[in-house]
């Protein structure tokens, strides 16, 4: 057997059609050519649309079973796969596991595919929430043609599918003749073709425009994470569905605090005085200042909890914690006095054996 489908798809040989399709579903959603820009994502994408085409269709995987080919199986060599971006695969599932030669008829028009693009916010705004206005560039339905293409707006059923936006191939082979179908050439899964394009669309439809999008940006958004805009991806051949936005948020490092999770961490410079005797300092937190007790004898590299002044968890999970790691400041300059006391102290304070305290 020149290649094991099984294999591909990551399934055992007695596996059911659903274990198949979810197989697949996943391994596309994966190694999809929009979505992964790894090298040779795109050659195992092909792999894969090729193992689900044959093992989807039962008549072709029995022969596969059987004859360990797949010569006499589905030909699907005139799909454009990449028409199925953004992990839409419905139309494809129809194909692989409907049947091929037996599977709905209808429109398959090209839907919009998706989009990607990147915003970067401040902690603050990731600790708040926000809303972001992002300019795309994309292609949107054509407003002096309605997204039909035709000048009139009227489109004319395609000749070479009578209308079904697919047609049927019969193939001889060894084993018997076999149909199967896929997306006109013509009317690009439509059904439909213009005779009178739009001047302004040329009659495809769509026109490349700069749109500027308003996004809601969650509180408590880590750095990394996609949003999506259901909708606001390109726009869909003549009408149909348009794609969606994936918005990437990046969140900017803070001179202030580190982040972990919904945990803020931050350092607190004290003096060696305030360490000794005790006393209350300001400690800034993300939306403000809080009073923090300093306990006397507090040592450097002493962390303190402040409860409640993290982050707020992205799915109402509460909120985190401050983290307060305190720093002994030793003063550079001091006056003379201030050096006579720190004398009398250390003689105070210092034996033969060592500091005692």
């Amino acid at each position: 057997m020149s290649k094991d489908y099984y294999k591909t798809l990551g399934v055992e040989k007695n596996a059911t059609q659903e274990e198949i399709k979810a197989a697949y579903k996943k391994l596309a959603k994966k190694h999809h050519p929009d979505v992964n820009k790894d090298a040779g994502a795109a050659d195992k994408f092909k792999e894969i649309n090729e193992a689900a085409a044959v093992l989807g269709n039962p008549e072709s995987r029995t022969r596969y079973d059987q004859y360990g080919t797949a010569e006499a199986g589905p030909d699907f060599s005139g799909f454009d796969f990449r028409d199925f971006a953004g992990g839409d695969f419905g139309d494809i599932f129809d194909q692989f596991f409907g049947g091929f030669g037996h599977g709905r008829q209808g429109r398959r028009a090209q839907a919009g595919r998706d989009l990607g693009t990147e915003v970067e916010i401040t902690l603050q705004e990731a600790a708040t929430g926000t809303t972001k206005k992002i300019p795309v560039d994309k292609l949107t339905s054509c407003t002096t043609c309605h997204g039909t293409g035709a000048a009139s707006g009227k489109l004319e059923k395609c000749s070479q599918c009578n209308g079904q936006g697919v047609v049927r191939h019969a193939r001889r082979t060894a084993f018997g003749v076999f149909a199967t179908t896929s997306a006109c050439t013509a009317c690009a899964g439509t059904g439909e073709t213009v005779s009178d394009p739009c001047k302004k669309c040329d009659g495809k439809g769509r026109v490349e425009e700069e749109k500027t999008i308003e996004i809601r940006i969650p509180a408590g958004i880590e750095d990394g994470m996609r949003l999506r805009v259901a909708g606001e991806g390109e726009a869909g051949l003549r009408g149909t569905r348009a794609g969606d936005l994936y918005v990437t948020v990046f969140v900017q490092e803070d001179k202030r605090f580190t982040r972990d999770g919904q945990d803020l961490y931050t350092d607190l410079p004290i003096s060696f005085a305030t360490a000794c005797v005790g006393n209350d300092v300001e400690v800034p937190t993300i939306d403000g200042t809080v009073t923090l007790t300093i306990p006397a004898g507090t040592q450097g590299g002493t962390v303190f909890r402040v409860k409640g002044k993290g982050l707020p968890g992205l799915r109402g999970e509460g909120t985190g914690s401050l983290y307060v790691k305190t720093q002994i400041a030793v003063p550079k300059k001091l006056t003379k006095k201030q050096a006579e006391l720190l004398k009398e102290f250390d003689g105070q304070t210092n034996d033969k054996k060592g500091w005692f305290f």
